[in-house]
């Protein structure tokens, strides 16, 4: 039997890096997900300011078109329209 001061088997060598091999993929992993997270909060933030400046387009273009067709006249087109 092995004692405790005998040299490492070659699977306990080989267990012992297949261990360092996966404590640095979890590493990676770790900060693959926490990259995603931070990209993912960006997203909301922008996605966000998209939904405030299209409103505030909108909001423009429909003050400009009233401004361009008066009531009366766009009325009238739907009439002719008919």
């Amino acid at each position: 039997m092995n004692s405790g001061n005998s040299a490492p088997t070659n699977a306990t060598q080989t267990k012992e890096r297949l261990y360092a091999q996966l404590a640095m993929s979890l590493g990676r992993t770790s900060r693959a997900i926490s990259q995603t997270a931070d990209l993912c909060e960006q997203l909301q933030v922008e996605l966000n300011a998209m939904r405030i400046f299209s409103g505030l387009d909108a909001a423009k273009f429909m003050t400009i078109a009233a401004q361009l067709n008066p009531a009366g006249e766009v009325d009238e087109a739907v009439e002719e329209g008919k």
